[in-house]
């Protein structure tokens, strides 16, 4: 009798903890994980030199050689493969004293084994390595080479050809521009490829690491900002670690098999996936960029149990023709950013029990949720071991002057309970903020001081978030002026200082609108004009497909007398991006971006209602 009355009670608190707490144990478990995650890259920080990725690549290839790593195009590549071609090209880069340890080096290559190799051969001779965007061209490219500091550049037999439009600079700058898979035959760029075939498979010497600790920089991954150019943003060794880490605190084993389609020079892609994958110690289906009607006939041949998504990439797959063999894959976990609620929803319903792992960060950021749980739409939760490690808040933030609020006293303010507001992480040991290479200015502006006492100093993420009362997050909004298409961050200063090359364009202001059922805000542009000209639309379109990627070319572009300004001269989008594009708002001279035609066309009723039932593509 003693018995079953212990026995109801214990049940009876185990199921009044249940309903107070629901997430006790998937949060004590995420905890636990948490916890590990920091001990152990703080142990690998303690070592002379410190514990790397690279060392960690290097210890599976000993301890498992024959596994395989990296699936290609009908091509497997073992750990050990890997290894000794990677030893190769830094073998071959040493010998011929093209690259030093402490250099910086870019790597401008799209996906392929020969990208893993070439940053392994670089890591191994102690260099940092930016990763370049393969869309960048002309004044882009230079700049990027610029700011880091790079003293030799390496590209592909595809992209030869877009360094070869700025060779003469590159060279004027002391870049050397190397070539080490493949053929090339324009002058100037130095072909390795036989050396590479050529050169020992020996490890080089581990002295050339010596001096790398824990906080030396690892990468430079590029991401876009006001500044009109991309900002370099400096990744650690110890930042390395922990987003490597992802994989590990969403319950990644060695046993799964990962699919990477997203671009290797992306933060997502290339720390988040391949390094995560490396600190796991799995294989890797990787390809050369997504495709939605290859994506589920990949998983199934390559038995691929985790892929990564950003947001559009999911809708993609949504919207492609429905198939018996919808459910015939064995992907378990998804990890990304970005799925709208109705599309996680739809994705389940259609593909089957994929457990969709939701993540929040920026490259450069010292913050980051993970939506363990599976909540439908958010991108996290509050736990209290999260905020006791890294201290963030939510403040009430002014869209008008684009600054925080601040009281009487110059602190800021939490929003209520349930409100949004702008998301800040306190820069400290443990969270860090490394800011952005030869961009004083930049990395300045991303800091808040005197948020709630003076002389603290918080990291100003720019995104708006709410929090609902069991504490989950729900991204609302970004501020500033960047906006997101096509999984590409476009800065709108950018895009802006392209349209002003023309003559006929006097002032531009370049913001994002929403398109129903679209990811993100695709690009608009309201321009004046120069007095006594008219738009030409053809050599506008010329021009922006010329000098801009796809993602970031306006779509929409509105003609206006004037161009609204604040008080302290900065542009007024506010109200451009609740009109949009519709033409029953907009009185103006509205215009569309036409692919087909090679041109802006008139934007009329007909061709809105196209775009608005998904008829004309974007």
């Amino acid at each position: 009798m003693i018995y079953s009355v212990l026995l109801g009670l214990a049940v009876s608190c185990l199921l009044v903890l249940y309903v107070r707490f629901p997430y006790f144990t998937q949060d004590l478990m995420f905890a636990l994980r948490t916890v590990k995650v920091g001990w152990l890259v703080n142990r690998f920080g303690r070592r002379s030199p410190c514990y790397t990725i690279l060392d960690r690549f290097t210890d599976i290839a000993r301890s498992h050689p024959q596994k395989p790593f990296l699936v290609f195009e009908g091509q497997v590549f073992s750990y050990r493969d890997v290894d000794r071609i990677s030893n190769r090209v830094a073998n071959a880069l040493r010998e011929r004293a093209l690259v030093h340890p402490g250099q910086t080096v870019s790597l401008f290559h799209g996906n392929a084994p020969q990208y893993v190799c070439t940053w392994l051969a670089l890591a191994k001779l102690g260099c940092t390595v930016a990763l370049l965007n393969t869309n960048l061209r002309s004044r882009s490219l230079l700049h990027c080479c610029d700011c880091c500091c790079a003293t030799a550049l390496i590209t592909d037999a595809d992209l030869a050809p877009a360094v070869a439009e700025v060779l003469p600079s590159l060279h004027m700058r002391g870049i050397s521009v190397l070539l080490l898979f493949g053929s090339c035959e324009t002058d100037g760029i130095i072909n390795l490829s036989a050396a590479v075939r050529c050169t020992s498979e020996e490890a080089p010497p581990l002295s050339l690491r010596r001096d790398i600790s824990i906080r030396s920089p690892a990468l430079y991954i590029y991401t876009s900002g006001t500044t009109g150019l991309p900002k370099a943003a400096v990744i650690s060794h110890h930042r390395l670690w922990l987003m490597s880490s992802l994989q590990r605190m969403t319950g990644v084993s060695s046993a799964d098999i990962l699919y990477i389609y997203l671009p290797l020079y992306h933060s997502a892609g290339f720390l988040a996936g391949l390094t995560g994958a490396i600190e796991r110690g799995i294989t890797v289906v990787l390809r050369r960029k997504f495709s939605a009607s290859q994506f589920w006939a990949d998983c199934r041949e390559h038995n691929v149990t985790v892929i990564q998504y950003i947001g559009e990439v999911m809708r993609y797959l949504c919207n492609t023709p429905k198939s018996e063999r919808d459910r015939d894959h064995r992907v378990r976990l998804a990890l990304g950013n970005g799925i709208r609620a109705e599309t996680w929803e739809e994705f389940l319903q259609r593909f089957g029990n994929v457990h969709i792992c939701e993540c929040y960060g920026a490259t450069e950021g010292n913050i980051g949720f993970i939506n363990y749980s599976g909540k439908i739409g958010s991108i996290g939760r509050v736990t209290a071991i999260h905020k006791m490690l890294v201290p963030f808040a939510f403040i009430k933030f002014d869209p008008e002057t684009e600054e925080p609020v601040r009281d009487s006293a110059g602190l800021c303010v939490e929003v209520a309970p349930g409100e949004t507001g702008l998301l800040v992480a306190k820069i400290s040991e443990i969270a860090p903020f490394s800011g952005y290479v030869k961009n004083p200015a930049q990395t300045e502006k991303k800091k808040l001081k005197n948020v709630f006492k003076k002389g603290d100093l918080f990291f100003n993420t720019g995104d708006l978030i709410s929090a609902d009362r069991h504490g989950f997050l729900y991204f609302q909004d970004r501020i500033g002026d960047t906006f997101r298409w096509k999984g590409e961050n476009v800065a709108t200063t950018e895009v802006s200082e392209i349209l002003l090359m023309l003559d006929s364009i006097e002032a531009a202001n370049v913001y994002g609108v929403r398109v129903s059922g679209h990811e993100g805000r695709i690009g608009m542009a309201a321009l004046k004009l120069t007095d006594g000209t008219e738009f030409d639309r053809s050599a506008t379109y010329k021009h922006v497909k010329n000098l801009l990627p796809a993602y970031a070319r306006p779509h929409f572009i509105r003609i206006q007398d004037e161009l609204d300004m604040t008080g302290t001269f900065k542009q007024v989008k506010g109200q451009l991006v609740q009109e949009g594009f519709d033409p029953n708002i907009i009185q103006s001279k509205l215009f569309f971006l036409d692919e087909s035609k090679q041109t802006f066309v008139p934007m009329t009723q007909e061709l809105y209602s196209s775009i608005l039932n998904g008829h004309t593509r974007l």
